[in-house]
């Protein structure tokens, strides 16, 4: 019969604290593994890319101070689909455009962390990693970007229940270039810009535009740069009407959720206002959120105020309801 009195023995004792943390840890990572969805990335073309010339992929990923991750050269274009638990899911769906002055873009505090919190309140979210517009990787460089918003649409209102999404609850939202992508995407659905044989719906319910890019017309507000980098340095006045998309609003255009700080001096607060301004002249809903201060690109999180504009976005999304 063994000792009894091993159960004593202070070296007993500190295996067994040694070994109950590691085993603890390996059990709750476990248990997320199954209750979590792991995102999954798809190329966002089965086959050949619209709109594209052959190239060499230059994609290019880089970490900048505060560990803002960076994507440039983007000629590939991916959906990452984040899902939140079946037990949570309200159905709602939004499709994120990070931003980045159509030249990189912000994947992970203006893309993948937005997602995230979401997935939190029960909302599915697919970041979008669209083409940056290029003339070496494109013909028409211009609408490069519509089509891979327009194509994420198609995907995930075709696939929509095996997302468990309503199809009356997809929008669509943008950071800075981003915000102007998504503002694109509301304004010239009635255009297919990709194969679409069964006519799927490429309308998003609704947008959420976060300090947007909107008008090119009005020099004074306009982003230049996102600008020369979509339509070229010398863009014609028809280019640059089309994609002034404050311009290209209809009674049948989506709502919008608008959020801006009114001391951004790279794309100015005046960008939301001509946008929601023009929806309301149709009849659209749109609210907007104005910080007093917060400049440009803060993500999620104004560290000038204590008001989060993302808690006001979820209410927004889970307040609107579907429209068939």
């Amino acid at each position: 019969m063994p000792d009894e009195g091993i159960l004593h023995k202070p070296n007993f004792i500190r295996m067994i604290k040694k070994a109950i943390p590691p085993f603890l840890i390996c059990l709750i990572a476990v248990f997320f593994f199954f209750k979590m969805k792991i995102p999954t990335v798809i190329p966002l073309y089965d086959g050949e890319i619209p709109n594209s010339k052959h190239s060499v992929n230059n994609e290019n990923y880089r970490y900048e101070p505060g560990d803002i991750l960076i994507v440039s050269s983007v000629s590939r274009p991916t959906l990452t689909i984040f899902l939140p638990p079946e037990k949570k899911a309200t159905g709602a769906a939004v499709i994120i455009c990070p931003g980045g002055g159509y030249i990189n873009l912000a994947m992970g505090y203006e893309g993948e962390d937005v997602a995230r919190k979401f997935n939190e309140s029960g909302i599915a979210a697919f970041v979008l990693k669209y083409r940056i517009p290029d003339d070496n990787t494109m013909i028409r460089k211009e609408i490069g970007p519509l089509q891979d918003a327009q194509r994420a649409i198609l995907i995930i209102r075709s696939r929509a229940k095996e997302f468990g999404i309503d199809t009356n609850r997809i929008g669509i939202m943008g950071f800075s270039a981003g915000g102007h992508l998504a503002s694109t995407a509301g304004t010239h659905f009635e255009k297919d810009y990709i194969d679409n044989p069964n006519h799927v719906s490429l309308r998003p319910d609704f947008m959420i535009l976060i300090y947007p890019v909107i008008s090119f017309k009005n020099y004074h507000i306009a982003h230049l740069g996102s600008m020369h980098n979509l339509l070229g340095v010398h863009p014609s006045a028809d280019l640059i009407n089309e994609f002034s998309n404050e311009t290209k609003i209809t009674d049948q255009s989506p709502p919008a959720f608008l959020v801006h700080a009114k001391d951004d001096n790279a794309v100015p607060f005046e960008n939301s206002i001509v946008f929601a301004d023009s929806l309301k002249k149709h009849h659209i809903p749109a609210e907007i959120f104005l910080y007093e201060r917060g400049g440009h690109g803060f993500g999620m999180t104004n560290k000038t105020s204590s008001q989060s504009w993302m808690d006001l976005c979820i209410r927004w999304i889970q307040n609107r309801k579907p429209v068939d």
